[in-house]
Formats: structure tokens, sequence, C-alpha cells
């Protein structure tokens, strides 16, 4: 992998940002043997040389990630304000990726690859012309046959009023406790028994031994808050555990947009958005890791194919409307968040709902997921939103 800016200008693929879903998809490029004779250009402003995020997922089978899982549960907590269960999710595995690990393993292989550049350049402009795509940056300027866009314009969604946009926004702290206050084999997936506030509000807990976790204050939410009051939650759910002393470790904070707009539209006959810039985000609940790694792949035969056309990568399936049904209800009603995710993992399959939240069920597995649900929030929900979905 070429580090340092060349003289070629022209490159076969360009992708512009160097987030999860970029490098899954030049990862599983490299690996499948099939690129070897095209040039691919990487553009990013970080050098992902940090461990900024925490990546999470859950599955049954092995992956081409399991060399890097820094954790595993088998079990997880669900709870809110009146019950707690704890959810056995066999055949399933809850799963933790550092940033770094990711960036560090995807940077290794694509290294030994000498029709692979990475340049650390911010983008400034991206035109498209019949011929070839144009890119700019503060540096340089590189022409491509087809771009691969991940920088997230956020204007895109926020300007627009057509389909309810909300935010998955958290911090979290790597604490260690002096006591022992943590179960190292469970994760707490959701706590609502935190105050809601008329919002869609919850802890997330993520321990790896009995004295560290990752403790995140979570909202599903339209506006975010003061950091302090993120911060103060966590103080008290720490204490509510029995944290007489803990140190913070680490601290990471984000925002993940939450929202049914659909980005495949703007794709055009040689440049394909991808990631949270292409909708590969879970709309209904923000997880990223498994659905990029599914879209990637596709992505990876798509272009393969002899004439692939861009524009006609993305297919819209039923989860999406299931998707924008539980976003129109959580963003006219945010205090409803807690009431819905109690009825799926009160009684439910654990199991099953996974696997719904993974798009891998059959119709009638659907609706054994959705009946547990309330019914007259969705019925409301399906009126405001059915001509959304034509």
């Amino acid at each position: 992998m070429r580090m340092n800016s060349s003289q070629i200008k022209h490159f076969n693929y360009i992708f512009t940002g160097t987030g999860l879903s970029t490098l899954m998809t030049v990862y599983k490029m490299v690996l499948s043997g099939k690129f070897n004779d095209k040039s691919i250009l990487l553009l990013d402003e970080s050098q992902k040389k940090s461990n900024d995020r925490t990546w999470c997922f859950w599955t049954e089978k092995e992956t081409m990630w399991d060399s890097i899982i820094s954790k595993k549960w088998n079990s997880a907590l669900f709870a809110n304000e009146e019950f707690k269960r704890d959810l056995e999710l066999k055949p399933y595995q809850y799963n933790q990726i550092r940033g770094i690990d990711f960036y560090n393993f995807v940077f290794e292989a694509i290294s030994k690859e000498s029709n692979i550049t990475f340049l650390n350049e911010k983008v400034t402009d991206i035109n498209e012309l019949e011929t070839h795509v144009f890119v700019g940056t503060e540096e340089n300027r590189y022409t491509c046959d087809y771009l691969f866009n991940s920088i997230y314009t956020k204007a895109f969604v926020q300007t627009q009023t057509k389909y309810p946009v909300l935010q998955q926004h958290f911090v979290g702290w790597f604490v260690k406790s002096e006591n022992e206050i943590f179960n190292p084999e469970q994760a707490t997936f959701m706590d609502f028994s935190v105050e809601q506030k008329g919002n869609t509000r919850f802890m997330y807990v993520l321990p790896t031994s009995k004295t560290e976790a990752l403790v995140e204050y979570t909202l599903f939410s339209e506006n975010l808050l003061p950091k302090e009051e993120y911060e103060k939650e966590i103080q008290l759910y720490l204490q509510k555990l029995g944290a007489e002393t803990f140190q913070i470790i680490k601290k990471e904070q984000g925002s993940i947009p939450m929202t049914c707009y659909p980005f495949w539209k703007m794709n055009t006959k040689r440049v394909l958005n991808i990631g949270t810039a292409g909708g590969w985000t879970k709309a209904s609940t923000g997880f990223t890791f498994r659905n990029s790694d599914k879209k990637s792949s596709a992505l990876i035969e798509f272009i393969q194919s002899e004439k692939f056309k861009m524009s006609s990568f993305h297919k819209k399936n039923r989860f999406w409307f299931y998707d924008l049904l539980l976003l129109d209800i959580l963003y006219h009603h945010n205090e409803l968040g807690s009431p819905v995710f109690s009825s799926l993992f009160k009684k439910g399959n654990p199991a099953l709902v996974f696997k719904f939240l993974d798009e891998e069920t059959s119709l009638l597995q659907d609706v054994k997921v959705i009946l547990k649900c309330p019914k007259m929030p969705f019925i409301k929900a399906l009126f405001r939103v059915i001509f959304l979905s034509k």
C-alpha cells in the first residue's frame, strides 16, 4: 500500500472516508483476489490510529472478525423500572470489537497491496462527469472511474421533513471500580430503569471484569443534551450499582442518525454512497457493524457483475417499513421507547428478537415478534407513514 502522494492521479476506484463500511469493503476486495488489477485510493482526514469507538454485534456463526473480538457474552440483561430479565442469547453471542483493533487489522492486510493507496487528506469536492468522477482534497486533485462515498452529510436529512430523523446519542465511560460491581459474563443490553424524562433513555453496560466496564448513557431522541447531563446520569447509575470509588479510564461519545431517509436515491451512474451516508445503519437501533458486514459483502458481489449499475445497488425490503413505523412512533411520542422495547423482551424469545433485528426472520416470524408490541401506537403510525413507503 503506497502511503505517499503519487504522480498518477487517476484510479479505478476512490473511497472517500475510511470508516467501517469502506474498510470492510476494501478488506473484502483484497480477500477476494478479484481486484488486484484495479487501482484503489482511500482518502480520509483521519489517520485511524486511535481507539475512537466500540462496535458490538450478535452472531451465531464464526466470522472473519473473530480474531479481533475483545469480549463475548452469552447472556444479556434487559430491564425497566418494573422488571429485569436475564436473556439467554443462544444460539447467539454478543461480541465487542474495539475501533483501534479493527483499524490495525484491516490496514495491516491492505498495506501489503501495491494497488491500494491511502492518503491522509481531507476531501473538499466531489464532481461527477460523464466519463469519470473528479475528487478534490485540500492538497491534491484525483479522478476515478467509480467513487464510493462514506462521508455523511447531515444537511441532506436535516433539511427534509418527509422522513422522521432521530439520533442515537450517548456518552460512555470506561471505568474501573475499587469494589466488584459488574458481572463479566453478562452485558446490559438496555436498562430503562433510569428516569425517562419524556424520552427514550437507557443504560448500556459492557463489563470486561468484575471491576471494569464500559457504561454508556444512551438516548433515542431528536435533540442532544449538554454533556454534563449524560455524565451525571452515568455517575448516578454507578452509585446505584454500588460503586463506592471508581476511576474513569477513558471517555467516548457519539451521535448516530436514525432515519429511513432513502439515501440510495442519491446514488448515480458513478457514485455510490455507503455506510451511514448510504443508509447502512440499522434505522431502528443504530447498530452498524452487522449491517455493514452484510452490505459490504453484497457490494463486492455487485461490482464484480459485468455491467453493474451503481444506482441499482440498494433494494428496499419490508424491514425498512418496520423501522419506519418505529421511528415514526418515537418521533411523535418519544416516551414510548421503553414500553415498545420492553414488550419485545419481557416474554419474547430473545434469539428470535435478535434474528428479527438482524433482518433474517421469515414473514411468519416477523408477525410473532410484532404482535408482542403495543398495538395502538403502531396502528396510528401505519396511517401516518403508509404513503411514505411508496
